[in-house]
This record gives structure tokens, C-alpha cells and sequence, in this order.
């Protein structure tokens, strides 16, 4: 997850904005020879069907999408290598209903053929890797940010219904890494199989610079907010686990008074019944500040997995969109204007050039050019129309904002009510601590009482 606001782009990709190859090695089809329309292999009939009406416009609602899967990651115990340790995770996926045990690297190689395989589409980033001296929180934060990872992708339409899902999901061989290469890289990429690529332009609107620019300032607003929305419930998650401590640590240090024994001295002996009872007294209030501080750490750990993640889990989104965008302006647009501009020096050369070979060399040349340039064509239009689905996933996703407040809400009502009611059960015990003259009860005034008297 990173921390960095989503900035604009600039209009040559506001005119262009779609997701597109990141570079060349990402992106080899696209880099290549030419890709022939009439050649491309007919792709698998059970995922490919065009939809009713405009096949442009998506109808997922936020509960359809979480509905496609849910996935756990969970942490194995670390085993120990010649050398070094590793970590590995099962993930338990709820469709495939299936349990698989998975490395750090198997999720390496699984992003990279979603990248080869899906180079227009919002793919979540992956944590970073193993730093040298690691801890426990590094490897607990890197366990969370997987788990948001595989289940953004598995609720994601085009990955969920994609082979390479299914198998990293549930193929329980010792070579899962080659498996998904071979599945990702023998077909090529969603332009290649796609019905739809060479006909993306038609389906795109009039107004779809305009469309495209509101949409990012809009999606640049709610990736603002949202970070400082995040940051904020988890420095109340953190108070509460903070308190939790406090709490504890006070509990004991009043059991610790109460245990003392030293004696008291002679001239103290007036005191020595009341001293007795207060000792007694104090000592089993550890047991109610216990409580409390239990109450207050689950507070702060459901506030942790309730609100904090949910909260990353859609900033996660919203950066896989940004570099998405990023993508497409490095990616197909600069690529086709790289291409435009070697056409046009190679028409030139051939005005300039007498030599009839040399002459036949270079328009061979041009013929290979513009056949590559209207590939590049094709695939900017086709990059464009998987952004303006992309965003119609992340205008999906925003309903996931009354989940979030309600769990805050909900997780406030809870904490302050069970707290408030061990408080409450606590308030009777205090009685023996407040002893006046000749062993009289006086409890404290309340601060309306007034100044106590001298």
C-alpha cells in the first residue's frame, strides 16, 4: 500500500486514458511484428461471449463482486532452510473450495503473468519482499496486504474467470510456477483473444476525453480522503490496543500495592486495620482492569480488521488504477508515437533515396510499419475501452464506504458499552477503599459537590 496521492494525468492521456502495456518486455505482442487481425487464435467460447446490448457498460454491484470469492491467507509456521528461513502461506480459496500452500515468490510469478496476460487491467500491487532483518509485524503486514491482493483479483470479472486464477487457487503441485507460465504465456494477451479488441472503438462515446478526465479528478479526490481516512482509524485502532496496555499495566501495579508486605512501622500502627482492608481492596481490582484492557485490545483489533483493512483494501484499488493509467501513457501511447515518427523518417528516405533496392528495401519497410502502427491503433482504442471499464469497477467498489463506516460505528457502540459495563460492575468494589474517621465510609464527592472543605 503506498502513501502517495494520485496525481492527474496529463491530457495527452486524459485524450487516450485507458490501461496499456507498461514496456516492451511486459508488453512483447505490442513491441513485435505486427499483429494480423485474421490470425489471431479464436479464443475459449465459455469466456468470451459478448454480452446483451452496449458489452462497454458493466452491471456488477459491490455485493456481486464480493460474492465471487472469498480468500484467506493465512501464515505457516516458518520453516527453516539450509541457509535461510521462509515463510509460506496457506490460501484457502471458498469457490474452488480449496486449501493450497503458496511462497512469496509463487505470488511473484501469478502477478507477472496477470501483468503478461491482462497488461490493460487494474492489477493490484504486491507488498515488498523480505527485508534483511524482518519482524513479526513486517511479515504480519505483508500476510494482510497478500491476502488483499489475491482477493481483489479473484473478485475481479475478466481474472475470476481465468485460468491462471484457478490454478494458482488450487493446483497443489510442487511446480506451480511453471504451470502458470505456461498457461499465461502459450495463449498471449487479452487483445489477442478478445472478440471484441478490433472493434473497441465502436463502443467507445463521443465525449470520452471529457468522461475520463472528471472521472480521474474524481478518483483522485476519494484516493486523497480515503488516505487520510485510513490513517486516522489506524491511529484510533492503535489508541485503543495502546490503552489495552495501559490499562493492564495498571491493573497489576495496583495488585502489586496491594501485595506488599512490608510492616508498617509502630507509630503506624493506628492504621494498621485500614491499611489491611485498602491492601485487600486493591489487590482484587486487577481483576476488573484485566477485563478492561481485554475489551479495549479486541476494540482495537476489530477496529484493525474491520475498518484499517477495509480501508486498504480499497486504496489498493485506487492505486491499481493509478498505475494502470500509468501504464497506458507509457505504454501504448508513447509506443504509437515512437512508431509515427520512424514511419515518417522512413517515408522521407524513401523521397531522398534514387537506388531502385534500396528504394524497394525501405517501402517493404513502410508496408511492415503502418501494419504495425494500425496494431498499435487497435490497441490503444481496445486499452481505452478496458480503462472505461475499470473505472466503472471503481465507481462499484464506493458503496464499500457505508461498510466501512458501519463497522466503525458498530465496533465504537460495542467497545464503549462493554467497557462501560465492567466500569459499572467495578464502581461497587471501590466502597472499602474510602475509609474516614472511626472507619466510616466517605466516598469521594463528585466535582459539582464543590471546593472541599479544609
Amino acid at each position: 500500500m503506498t502513501g502517495r496521492a494520485m496525481d492527474p494525468l496529463p491530457a495527452a492521456a486524459v485524450a487516450s486514458s485507458t490501461e496499456a502495456e507498461a514496456d516492451e518486455e511486459a508488453d512483447p505482442l505490442a513491441a513485435g511484428s505486427p499483429v494480423q487481425v485474421t490470425d489471431r487464435r479464436d479464443p475459449d467460447p465459455s469466456r468470451m461471449q459478448m454480452p446483451q446490448g452496449n458489452p462497454l457498460l458493466l452491471s456488477y454491484t459491490l455485493q456481486e463482486l464480493l460474492a465471487r470469492d472469498t480468500v484467506q491467507v493465512e501464515l505457516i509456521p516458518e520453516k527453516k532452510g539450509l541457509f535461510l528461513k521462509h515463510v509460506e502461506y496457506e490460501v484457502s480459496s471458498q469457490r474452488f473450495k480449496s486449501s493450497v500452500y503458496r511462497r512469496y515468490n509463487d505470488f511473484v510469478v501469478f502477478h507477472e503473468m496477470l501483468l503478461h496476460k491482462f497488461p490493460y487491467r487494474m492489477v493490484p500491487a504486491l507488498p515488498p519482499k523480505r527485508v534483511l532483518g524482518a519482524d513479526r509485524e513486517f511479515i504480519e503486514g505483508r500476510r494482510r496486504a497478500l491476502k488483499r491482493f489475491i482477493n481483489l483479483v479473484a473478485r475481479h470479472p475478466p481474472f475470476s474467470e481465468d485460468t491462471i486464477l484457478k490454478l494458482f487457487l488450487s493446483f497443489s503441485g510442487s511446480d506451480v510456477q511453471n504451470k502458470l507460465k505456461e498457461a499465461a504465456q502459450c495463449v498471449g494477451d487479452e487483445f489477442m483473444n478478445c472478440k471484441l479488441a478490433t472493434r473497441a472503438k465502436d463502443f467507445l462515446p463521443s465525449d470520452i476525453q471529457t468522461q475520463f478526465a472528471v472521472s480521474r479528478e474524481l478518483i483522485r479526490n476519494i484516493y486523497n480522503s480515503f488516505y487520510k481516512l485510513r490513517d486516522r482509524a489506524e491511529r484510533i485502532a492503535s489508541r485503543a490496543i495502546d490503552n489495552a496496555a495501559d490499562l493492564l499495566i495498571f491493573g497489576k501495579e495496583l495488585s502489586a500495592l496491594g501485595s506488599d508486605t512490608t510492616p508498617l512501622p509502630s507509630w503506624a500502627a493506628l492504621h494498621l486495620s485500614t491499611w489491611g482492608s485498602l491492601k485487600q481492596a486493591l489487590k482484587g481490582l486487577s481483576v476488573e482492569f484485566a477485563l478492561l484492557a481485554d475489551k479495549a485490545a479486541q476494540q482495537g483489533k476489530q477496529e484493525e480488521n474491520d475498518v484499517v483493512e477495509k480501508l486498504n483494501l480499497f486504496l489498493d484499488l485506487l492505486q491499481s488504477y493509478k498505475d494502470l493509467c500509468e501504464r497506458h501513457e507509457k505504454g501504448v501511447l508513447h509506443k504509437h508515437q515512437r512508431a509515427l515518427h520512424k514511419d515518417g523518417l522512413m517515408k522521407r528516405q524513401v523521397v531522398s533515396n534514387r537506388e531502385p533496392e534500396s528504394v524497394e528495401q525501405l517501402e517493404s519497410r513502410i508496408l511492415e510499419q503502418e501494419n504495425m502502427i494500425q496494431t498499435m491503433e487497435l490497441r490503444n482504442y481496445f486499452s481505452l475501452y478496458c480503462l472505461h471499464q475499470e473505472t466503472q469497477l471503481i465507481h462499484a467498489y464506493l458503496p464499500l464506504t457505508s461498510h466501512i463506516l458501519g463497522a466503525f460505528v458498530n465496533s465504537q457502540i460495542q467497545g464503549h458499552k462493554e467497557m462501560g459495563k465492567v466500569w459499572d460492575d467495578l464502581k461497587p468494589k471501590l466502597s472499602c477503599l474510602f475509609a474516614g474517621p472511626h472507619n466510616a465510609l466517605t466516598p469521594p464527592r463528585s466535582p459539582q459537590d464543590g471546593v472541599c472543605p479544609h
